[in-house]
């Protein structure tokens, strides 16, 4: 479980980092975008708003990540619900846009949601779940 909670926690991070690149273009970091010119360029054509979807997934990976962190039952559905939202928009990439590489997130995420849906919390000190 705590490997999931890191999981979500970087996945914050790399929000986080996202959005310091396109608020400050050209500082010492922006060397980065060569690793993925493609998501560049299609970040810069969405615009301000993609500030704003960026600030809503790495809040809602952090949340999962506390949630998992504390073994909470609200934590494993916050992280079912967005790994979800990723295995679709693999699909969705790799039918519409036909880039197949996308297709490696699908099993991958499958595994994931698989693993926290099986999971039972432990019971807390109060009893609750």
């Amino acid at each position: 479980m705590k490997l999931l909670a890191l999981f979500f926690a970087f996945g914050a991070c790399m929000c986080a980092l996202t959005i310091w690149l396109l608020l400050f273009p050209g500082g010492a970091l922006d060397s980065l975008w060569r690793l993925n010119p493609e998501a560049h360029a299609a970040f810069q054509r969405i615009g301000g708003l993609l500030i704003l979807l960026m600030v809503i997934v790495g809040v809602a990976c952090a949340l999962a990540a506390i949630g998992l962190a504390r073994n909470a039952k609200w934590g494993r559905w916050l992280g079912i619900l967005i790994l979800a939202a990723n295995l679709v928009g693999d699909l969705t990439n790799a039918f519409v846009r036909h880039d197949l590489r996308t297709l490696i997130g699908v099993p991958i995420a499958g595994a994931m949601i698989f693993y926290l849906a099986k999971l039972e919390p432990k019971m807390t000190k109060k009893g609750s779940r």
